[in-house]
């Protein structure tokens, strides 16, 4: 961002871990949005510190609520779980770097259509820090400069992008956009049915919508034959 000032080092360490991750994102103009992953500007030790930081403010949250934490057991140690939830489980996708993925040419020229799922996803609306919680399916039809990866690594990448504040049209989106990066296939395919507790708990209180979206790129996108050999091969297998 132009006209952040150039802070030196002492006065950097001097800042709250989130104010100086914060920035050398802005320094390096790097959007840092619910959905972003900002791993490369999170320094060792940081992200222990920076769970302190959330644990403090989300006790000031629940006080804000009227929570007697102090003589209340069930709510004594929540603060600290909720802030060890968000940022090593739930929001983990936002501070982690992307899980190793091993590559590896596709030397006998497959292809054929290939299908994985359902893969159970868990995510969170950014609207509301909500539960998302659903299944995807991927398909990919490879060509003989495709890179090929194993069954569970398409399953910790899912779970990587998935694993932030977001919504379903953007995450199936960002999941696409990583799996056209490592295995460039000829055709890709990605369909997410997922329940959002935004409105189960919520609102409308409606106990039966759920979302379904896709992603269509390449061969899927242009041949309705293999968009309908995917979609025959999904249906019925959740």
């Amino acid at each position: 961002m132009t006209g952040t000032p150039n802070l030196s080092a002492e006065a950097l360490a001097a800042l709250p871990a989130s104010e100086r991750i914060r920035y050398r994102l802005v320094k390096a103009r790097k959007r840092h949005h619910a959905n972003d992953n900002i791993a490369d500007f999170v320094e060792p030790g940081e992200l222990d510190q920076l769970q302190i930081e959330v644990q403090a403010k989300m006790q000031e949250v629940l006080q804000a609520l009227v929570i007697d934490t102090d003589s209340d057991h069930n709510t004594q140690e929540t603060a600290k779980r909720v802030a060890k939830m968000f940022l090593r489980e739930v929001f983990a996708g936002r501070y982690d770097q992307a899980p190793s993925v091993t590559e590896f040419p596709n030397a006998e020229r497959l292809n054929e259509l290939m299908i994985v799922g359902p893969i159970t996803v868990r995510s969170a609306c950014s609207h509301h820090l909500c539960p998302i919680i659903g299944k995807v399916w991927i398909g990919v039809l490879p060509n003989e400069h495709s890179n090929l990866i194993g069954l569970s690594k398409y399953v910790r990448l899912t779970d990587w992008v998935m694993s932030r504040p977001q919504i379903q049209e953007e995450a199936v989106t960002m999941l696409a956009n990583e799996l056209q990066q490592r295995v460039r296939p000829d055709g890709l395919a990605i369909v997410m049915d997922a329940d959002h507790f935004c409105m189960h708990w919520r609102g409308v209180k409606d106990m039966e919508s759920s979302m379904i979206n896709s992603v269509m790129r390449g061969a899927f996108l242009k041949d309705p034959n293999l968009r309908r050999e995917f979609h025959s091969l999904i249906r019925g297998r959740d």
